[in-house]
């Protein structure tokens, strides 16, 4: 039994969630389905304003955004984290990339999801407490393009985000790394 289902708690008991997002249309919409599903609801659309928002009231979720002006999600998951260990988080981002889900994982995330995501998805997420060793193996490599972006990634995770930095590790024009990252990777949806 999970302890966060709507029918186990008493209307004064509901348990509080942040959610993080810059897109508004997105954030309202699933801060609504959010409060269907009995979580107290709570939202920011940057992570600095999130981070004050938790050292008034910790959550005990969190639904964070990975790529958002300001401060990234990953920061933000480093400072929920730190406000209150038991907070279960969940890293949304439209640009997956296993570097990226490795740091969400490691700074304290409880999972990492892809955009597209609906409601009853992160629901599960949180529920999740363990890993599937059962989970699906892909017999096909990684494309070209995808190896590259999570390459890119990793070497700007280990820049801290730093892209000029970044550039000279790769040995490449910062514009050309720009206009890399701006473009989505192509996806294998057994990996994501």
């Amino acid at each position: 039994m999970s302890d966060y289902n709507p029918e186990t708690k008493s209307s004064d008991e509901h348990p509080t969630l942040l959610l993080v997002d810059d897109d508004d249309a997105f954030l309202n919409a699933l801060a609504i389905a959010m409060r269907k599903r009995g979580f107290l609801v709570t939202t920011a659309n940057r992570a600095e304003a999130a981070f004050e928002i938790a050292q008034t009231d910790p959550p005990e979720f969190a639904v964070v955004d990975l790529k958002m002006s300001g401060n990234s999600g990953l920061v933000l998951v480093r400072q929920l984290t730190s406000l209150q260990a038991g907070t279960k988080i969940v890293i949304l981002t439209g640009y997956a990339s296993i570097a990226t889900a490795i740091e969400a994982i490691k700074l304290g995330a409880t999972h990492y999801l892809a955009k597209p995501v609906d409601a009853d998805e992160i629901v599960a997420a949180f529920e999740k407490q363990s890993g599937d060793a059962e989970v699906e193996l892909s017999s096909n490599p990684l494309p070209v393009g995808r190896l590259e972006w999570e390459h890119i990634q990793r070497v700007l995770s280990e820049n801290d985000g730093n892209i000029s930095a970044t550039a000279r590790s790769l040995n490449m024009h910062r514009r050309t790394l720009q206009r890399k990252l701006g473009k989505k990777p192509s996806v294998n949806p057994t990996i994501i």
